[in-house]
């Protein structure tokens, strides 16, 4: 999930540097699997709730893509929802190394995952003509 500020700035968390995940060592967005019977939508919610302690109250649908997993043995269907950060609510760190907001400019020279940039890219063009 994209929770973004007013600068465009996204919540990004660095995941442990654990061989055994995806992204090891990387910034990703928070976020993970669905429960059974739970929607996307549902899913994106509770998981951004247990990872940052931050409760969305709007999400809205980006997109949905198949990525591989780190050792290309699997195939996983990202579904990716943004939300506008409320300023208001504290981000806690409960799952990774960290989690910050991290200006868009500052990215680049990040480790991340090739899908991150592009759908960050979508989220604040979405904030932009006002789709969000």
């Amino acid at each position: 999930m994209v929770l973004l500020r007013s600068d465009w700035s996204a919540l990004l968390q660095l995941r442990d540097n654990k061989p055994d995940i995806n992204a090891p060592g990387q910034w990703v967005f928070p976020g993970g699997h669905c429960d059974a019977n739970e929607s996307a939508e549902m899913g994106a919610c509770r998981e951004f709730q247990e990872e940052t302690g931050y409760r969305c109250a709007r999400l809205r649908a980006l997109t949905s893509f198949c990525h591989p997993s780190d050792d290309l043995q699997s195939m996983f269907e990202l579904s990716m929802f943004m939300c506008i950060y409320d300023g208001v609510q504290p981000v806690h760190c409960y799952e990774g190394q960290k989690v910050d907001f991290i200006p868009r400019e500052k990215a680049a020279g990040l480790p991340m995952p090739n899908y991150v940039a592009p759908v960050w890219d979508m989220a604040v063009e979405a904030c932009r003509t006002g789709e969000a």
